[in-house]
This record gives C-alpha cells, sequence and structure tokens, in this order.
C-alpha cells in the first residue's frame, strides 16, 4: 500500500478491471501488475500459472470467495472461456491474464503479494536438451520465494515422473522453503488434464512447499 503522502499518480488505482469482465490487459511489461487493485475486495491474492481451460481455478475460486484468485495463460481462446463462464458462475474474485507464465513471476508480480501459487501440469519438456524451457526450476523457486508473503504456499502437480523428481530437488534444496502436506481439500479439486490422465490410469505426482518466515 502506499504512504499517505505518495502523489496521486504514484497510487495504485482501486479498480482496474472494467466491470463486468474478468480478464486484465497488462500495459506494461517491466511494471509490476497491482494485484490486490484488480478486485472489488481487498483479500489474499492465489496465483495460477498456466490456467488452461480454467476448470480448476473456477471451482477453486467458487469454494473460496474469501481469496481472490489470478489465472496466468498464453491462450487467448482459453482466457475468452474463462472469462465468460467465470462471468456466468459470478466470480467476482476471478482474474485472467494473458502472458508466459515464467515471464509474469520474473518481471510483474509484486514481492510479498501472493498467498499461494499454482502449477499443475507444465510442459515436461520430455526431451533432454529441452528440459532447460521447463517452467519449474531453480529460477522459478527464487521469484516464488520473493512474490510470496510469509507463510505463502507453492502447490505443484505433474504426470511426468522425471519432472516431478526435479521440482522436489529443486525445492528441497531452496532455504527458503520448507515441505507441507497438500491439503486434501485442494487435491480433490482436479484441473482437465488431470482427470483426463487419471481415466486413462496415469496417477497425479503432487507436492507442496511453504515459504519460511
Amino acid at each position: 500500500m502506499s504512504r499517505p503522502d505518495a502523489p496521486a499518480s504514484a497510487r495504485p488505482p482501486e479498480r482496474v478491471v472494467v466491470p463486468g469482465r474478468l480478464l486484465y490487459e497488462i500495459t506494461s511489461l517491466t511494471e509490476p501488475v497491482p494485484v490486490a487493485a484488480l478486485f472489488p475486495r481487498r483479500q489474499p491474492v492465489e496465483l495460477e500459472l498456466g490456467a488452461g481451460d480454467g476448470s480448476f481455478l473456477m471451482d477453486w475460486a467458487e469454494r473460496h470467495p474469501e481469496r481472490n484468485f489470478i489465472g496466468v495463460e498464453r491462450l487467448l481462446g482459453r482466457l475468452r472461456k474463462i472469462d465468460r463462464k467465470g462471468q456466468r458462475r459470478g466470480l467476482e474474485n476471478l482474474r485472467g491474464i494473458r502472458i508466459e507464465a515464467a515471464y509474469f513471476l520474473h518481471y510483474l508480480v509484486p514481492p510479498a503479494s501472493l498467498s499461494a501459487i499454482h502449477v499443475y501440469f507444465p510442459d515436461p519438456w520430455p526431451k533432454k536438451r529441452h528440459q532447460r524451457r521447463r517452467l519449474v526450476n531453480e529460477r522459478f523457486v527464487r521469484d516464488a520465494a520473493r512474490a510470496l508473503e510469509p507463510g505463502g504456499m507453492v502447490h505443484l502437480r505433474t504426470d511426468s515422473g522425471d519432472y516431478f523428481a526435479r521440482m522436489q530437488e529443486v525445492f528441497a534444496a531452496a532455504a527458503d522453503f520448507a515441505p507441507a502436506p497438500t491439503p486434501e481439500e485442494l487435491a480433490a479439486v482436479r484441473t482437465d488434464f488431470e482427470r483426463d490422465f487419471n481415466a486413462r490410469g496415469i496417477p497425479t505426482r503432487r507436492a507442496s512447499w511453504r515459504k519460511r518466515g
């Protein structure tokens, strides 16, 4: 929150989303997004990177009106679907942003502004020469630690055993995080990819980590 003596031009807007629309259009690729100001009520903000069709995020937002939720997705068609369905369900605590996930977390999320980060079934990039493109890596851990408030959570899911081992490795090496159990209520809300994988007998690998402090 801005200091009382800050000039009006420096203060974050009280509301920066057109009423009735759930999509926020980024106007700067260098200025942090005022995540708390995207919603009509000031309450904890959770972020999903790679929201897909929004099935998880909308269900989770509906269950928790006392929290605000942002879904980041590159594909405009998916975001428009989230916008339409979210409006029909009356989810004032939901917003969608079109941008690349790693860039958003690294450059545009203000420090200590999030209570949780969700990353579910990101592209595993299974070929060894492509693994540097994976979202969850050492830089992701540093960015998550900066973006989360003390006690904030990172929740991860994947179908890839190799990627899951790497996720656990980079978080276990980070002094800022400690392993934590995934809440049963959260584990019960599945994504679109997860339902498809589980129907084909592919299990979900999940882990949660809590920011120390």
